[in-house]
């Protein structure tokens, strides 16, 4: 479907404001860390978090953090739907989103080739992105770790020369490591969409807004989700995002999160409309949609 923004020139995502406390998934390196900085601006401080729910702790608590990024689909693995759901869950809304293009690469010790690496450590999708490479050398057993850059730093801190590790070039960079071979992915075109959120209460209205995020559920009965997604077409909103959940203790039976874009003037009345259509509406967030492009 064609977009229904405003206009086709994207407004900055977010203005920088030097300082900020950001957390991410991850340390130092990640990719969480250059989403961040694309939409934050390369003043913020960065409050590393080794898992979601910990991300989302910390970015509960003001004494810790300003805001988070957080990684929420991938172009080749899907949804990443354990987030959906803490971000249901909680007191964060969305403020705008970054689409990053991954390039995996393989890291080892400097002066350490190919052939010497036992082990090859990350984090469980950047493997599976990475599999078919590693046909070539099925003697390196693949591990999984929490954290790609985590995987980077590991091999540092314990000078393992028989270890490898699929991570950012910045985490190459940062822990001083070789890329012994760049753009290793299966697939090239391989992007994850990444969600900036703040506390509810410090969350401000976003000027020319375009994107929401919510959720939902739809009536049990023949056609209560076509209907829905009816009033969005006819509303001349455009549905980016769909993905359903099972609603605990009521099987066969779904709460849905979807995205759309509408001409900023009209998100408002798009909302008012879908909490007519709904049970149990929520808005995670109204915000400016992110661009996706090769960098």
């Amino acid at each position: 479907m064609p977009s229904s923004t405003a206009s086709t020139q994207k407004l900055p995502a977010a203005p920088e404001v030097a300082g900020q406390r950001i957390a991410i998934q991850g340390v130092r390196g990640a990719f969480h860390e250059i989403a961040a900085r694309r939409f934050f601006g390369e003043s913020i401080e960065l409050v590393p978090a080794l898992s979601f729910p910990i991300l989302f702790e910390k970015t509960a608590d003001a004494g810790q953090t300003d805001a988070a990024v957080l990684a929420i689909e991938n172009s080749i693995a899907g949804s990443i739907l354990g987030n959906y759901k803490l971000l249901e869950n909680s007191d964060l809304a969305v403020v705008g989103e970054v689409y990053l293009r991954i390039q995996q690469n393989l890291l080892a010790l400097p002066g350490v080739p190919i052939d010497q690496l036992r082990e090859v450590h990350s984090h469980p999708m950047a493997l599976a992105q990475c599999s078919e490479f590693f046909k070539k050398y099925p003697r390196i057993r693949l591990v999984e770790s929490e954290d790609t850059a985590e995987s980077a730093a590991h091999i540092v801190r314990h000078r393992a020369i028989h270890i490898g590790a699929i991570a950012s070039t910045l985490a190459a960079d940062i822990y001083g490591l070789n890329v012994l071979a760049p753009a290793i992915e299966t697939v090239p075109e391989n992007f994850t969409r990444f969600l900036a959120v703040r506390r509810r209460s410090d969350a401000t209205p976003i000027p020319h807004a375009d994107k929401a995020s919510v959720c939902f559920s739809a009536g049990h009965q023949p056609g209560s989700l076509a209907q829905i997604l009816t009033l969005l077409a006819t509303e001349g909103a455009n549905l980016t995002k769909i993905q359903s959940a099972p609603l605990l203790g009521r099987p066969w039976e779904y709460r849905f999160f979807a995205d759309f874009t509408a001409f900023p003037d009209r998100i408002a009345e798009v909302l008012r409309l879908l909490d007519q259509k709904t049970t149990d509406l929520q808005v995670l967030g109204v915000y400016r949609e992110g661009v996706m492009n090769d960098e």
